[in-house]
C-alpha cells in the first residue's frame, strides 16, 4: 500500500500517487459532443488519483460511436473541456484525453445520415446505442488510402486542441474494437494494399497515427492503449500474439508515456510478452 502513494512518472508527467483512473464511457455530453457542467464535477471528484484517463472521445464527428459521448472537434468542445482541465489542476490533479475513433462501430444515425468508415467493408456482429435506442450496425464504407490519411491528420488536429484544452497528455484508444484495432486485425481488415494482409502493413495505420500524436504533443505526452484477444465488436486476428508482438517492437525506443493493456478473456499472458518489448525490461 505504501508504494501506492508515492509518487511516479508518467512521461512528462510527474503523478502524485501511482493510482490511475482507467477511461469509462460516461456518455454525458450534449447532442453536439460538448461535455456538460456534470462532467466537470465528475472528473473535479476524482482528481487524487495519480492520473486520470478520460472516457472515450471522438476526433472528428466520422469518429463518433455512441449517443452523448463528447468530442474534441470544435470549439465549443475544447472550451468545455478547458474547463475540466482546470478543475482537476486545481485540485493537483492530472489528466489525459483518450481520443476514441469508433470506426465501424457506429451507425449513421449518430454521423448525420453518414454511412461508419472503416479498413473495409466489413459488418460488425451486434447493435449500436443511438437517439432511438439499440440498432444492428450496418457494413461500412472502405477507407481509401486518402482518406486514410485525412483520418491521421484529424488524429493530430484533435491532439492540437486537446493541449489546447490543458490536458496534461493524449491515450490513442487501440482497443476494445475500434478504428485502429480495426485496421491492426486480420479478421476486420481485408485490404490488399500498404495498409492490409500482412501484420507490418495492418499496424501501419496504428503507427502513423502515433506519429501524428506524437508531432504535436511530443512522446513523452502520448500513450496507447490495447487490449488483445478482447474480441470486442466482433473483432479478430489470425495470429494476435505475433500481431501484438511486432506492433509493441516497433513503440520501443519511441519514449511513449505508457503502454496500457486490458485484458479481458485473453488466455495467454500478454504482460508478460509485451511488457519487455516496450521498455527493454
Amino acid at each position: 500500500m505504501s508504494q501506492l502513494v508515492t509518487p511516479v512518472r508518467i512521461g512528462r508527467t510527474t503523478a502524485t500517487n501511482r493510482l490511475v483512473m482507467a477511461p469509462m464511457t460516461r456518455s454525458r455530453a450534449d447532442a453536439d459532443g460538448v461535455p456538460s457542467e456534470l462532467t466537470v464535477t465528475y472528473y473535479a471528484q476524482r482528481a487524487s488519483a495519480g492520473l486520470i484517463i478520460t472516457e472515450g472521445v471522438f476526433p472528428s464527428a466520422i469518429g463518433k460511436g455512441y449517443v452523448h459521448t463528447p468530442g474534441i472537434e470544435t470549439a465549443a468542445q475544447v472550451a468545455a473541456w478547458k474547463k475540466v482541465t482546470d478543475a482537476v489542476h486545481a485540485k493537483g490533479g492530472h489528466i489525459f484525453l483518450q481520443l476514441m475513433h469508433c470506426g465501424r462501430v457506429s451507425h449513421p444515425s449518430l454521423l448525420d445520415g453518414a454511412t461508419p468508415a472503416a479498413p473495409s467493408g466489413i459488418r460488425p456482429e451486434g447493435k449500436a446505442w443511438t437517439p432511438v435506442g439499440q440498432v444492428h450496425f450496418v457494413t461500412p464504407r472502405e477507407l481509401s488510402v486518402v482518406e486514410i490519411a485525412d483520418v491521421v491528420g484529424e488524429y493530430r488536429l484533435a491532439t492540437r486542441r486537446a493541449l489546447e484544452a490543458g490536458f496534461d497528455g493524449v491515450e490513442l484508444h487501440g482497443a476494445s474494437g475500434y478504428l485502429p484495432e480495426q485496421f491492426l486485425s486480420s479478421g476486420s481488415n481485408h485490404r490488399h494494399d500498404q495498409y492490409g494482409v500482412t501484420v507490418q502493413n495492418r499496424a501501419r495505420f496504428v503507427l502513423e497515427v502515433l506519429a501524428a500524436m506524437v508531432a504535436e504533443a511530443g512522446a513523452d505526452r502520448v500513450g496507447i492503449k490495447l487490449s488483445p484477444e478482447m474480441n470486442y465488436s466482433s473483432i479478430t486476428d489470425a495470429a494476435p500474439q505475433e500481431t501484438y508482438a511486432y506492433l509493441v517492437d516497433q513503440l520501443r525506443g519511441k519514449e511513449l508515456a505508457y503502454l496500457h493493456v486490458a485484458l479481458f478473456g485473453a488466455k495467454f499472458d500478454y504482460h508478460a510478452l509485451l511488457r519487455p518489448r516496450f521498455n527493454g525490461a
